[in-house]
């Protein structure tokens, strides 16, 4: 019997594959629990979905019931609608036809339609017609108030990539509605978390917003290094095979510490290592991760203008601030202070870079690495 890798990427990091962020599952399931509306925020690949799921699977029991909604393909209000309206009935019932049973008691108004893939249990979707005067989206909306009520529950709605909500069109007007409805439902906590850093802190940070105060904000960090390295070499050690304290800390160095990146490379070097792992093997695993994702990063570097790459060639290269000094301009060719500005409201907008006070950095570690590597820098 073949032994499985111990690692995992491209998912959720659930179970056994999950690892430190003690103190944030900790506050995380607090709040959940005990109905305090949370804002998970950070970068793209530090394991905020990870995280949810870990908590959410510890907080499902009889009296709370977790609800978890991705949004991510949603592009319009009527897309959500669908998508909120889908997870809410499949997540409360545990039964067919309690799903048909649920939808026609509380949509009665808006002629819920079910279709059903070749697995009914869990292969469905939930249409419906959509016509404004039966107040459509409201009782979506109040869908999970009044679901707790009759089953005498409380729920956990979470909210995937949230940050959708944005570029809805007429977005505002939205916002105002979810926040005016879900404001006033005392059985329903919500977590609302999404992998573009700076959208959600313009939703949930901004005084303007509806959103603002909605709820406690979570600003994750990275796992630690010295957290990462135990669990690397424990898990070569579980299944066999030895990495040395000093190439598990070359895995989280050329990730930068990036949760999904650290398990993606480490698979690759537990699957290119015999027994022992070798400083080859580490290297000729970067080469590997790299490539897999070239294509990617040439698609993003093909829609930079000429003035971003050579911002983004400068943080790569260690300028992390300072940027309006004239030798930085000169050396860079970002032709003028004022127009530094225009390139990081751009690059920041991209999601490409991240703003700590004066900081910047490139928020994808292995995009950075690739840059670097790259002819044109040097």
């Amino acid at each position: 019997m073949a032994i499985e890798n111990p690692f995992v990427f491209g998912k959720a990091a659930e179970g056994s594959y999950f690892t430190d962020r003690e103190e944030d599952a900790k506050r995380l399931k607090a709040n959940l629990t005990h109905g305090i509306n949370t804002i998970l925020i950070s970068p793209r690949r530090w394991g905020k979905t990870s995280l949810v799921k870990k908590v959410l699977s510890e907080i499902d029991t009889k009296t709370i019931k977790p609800v978890f909604i991705d949004i991510f393909q949603c592009k319009s209000e009527y897309d959500f609608y669908h998508a909120f309206a889908s997870a809410v009935i499949k997540q409360t019932s545990s039964k067919l036809e309690e799903w048909v049973e649920t939808a026609k008691a509380f949509l009665s108004n808006i002629s819920p339609k079910f279709s059903f893939g070749p697995d009914p249990l869990n292969d469905f979707s939930l249409s419906f017609s959509w016509e404004e005067k039966d107040n459509t989206k409201e009782g979506i909306l109040q869908l999970p108030e009044r679901i707790v009520k009759k089953k005498k529950i409380r729920l956990v709605i979470c909210i995937d990539e949230f940050q959708q909500i944005a570029d809805f069109p007429d977005s505002l007007t939205i916002q105002k509605k979810l926040r005016s409805v879900w404001q006033h439902q005392q059985n329903i906590t919500y977590c609302m978390f999404g992998s573009k850093k700076h959208l959600m802190e313009n939703i949930f940070n901004d005084k303007s917003m509806p959103f603002y105060k909605f709820g406690d904000m979570m600003f994750l960090k990275k796992i630690p290094s010295e957290e990462w390295v135990p669990f690397i070499c424990s898990k070569f050690q579980e299944t066999g095979k030895s990495i040395s304290e000093k190439l598990a800390l070359r895995i989280c160095q050329a990730t930068e510490d990036l949760s999904s990146y650290v398990q993606h490379l480490a698979w690759i070097v537990w699957y290119k290592s015999d027994k022992v792992v070798t400083e080859k093997d580490v290297n000729s695993a970067i080469d590997d991760i790299l490539e897999q994702n070239k294509v990617f990063f040439q698609r993003e570097v093909e829609q930079l203008s000429e003035f971003q790459l050579n911002f983004l060639k400068a943080v790569a290269n260690g300028i992390n601030d300072g940027f309006s000094r004239k030798e930085i301009i000169n050396k860079y060719r970002l032709e003028s202070s004022s127009n530094v500005q225009s390139i990081k409201k751009a690059l920041l907008k991209k999601d490409l870079i991240d703003i700590d006070g004066q900081t910047i950095t490139i928020n994808d570690s292995l995009f950075k690495l690739w840059l670097k590597r790259q002819v044109f820098y040097e």
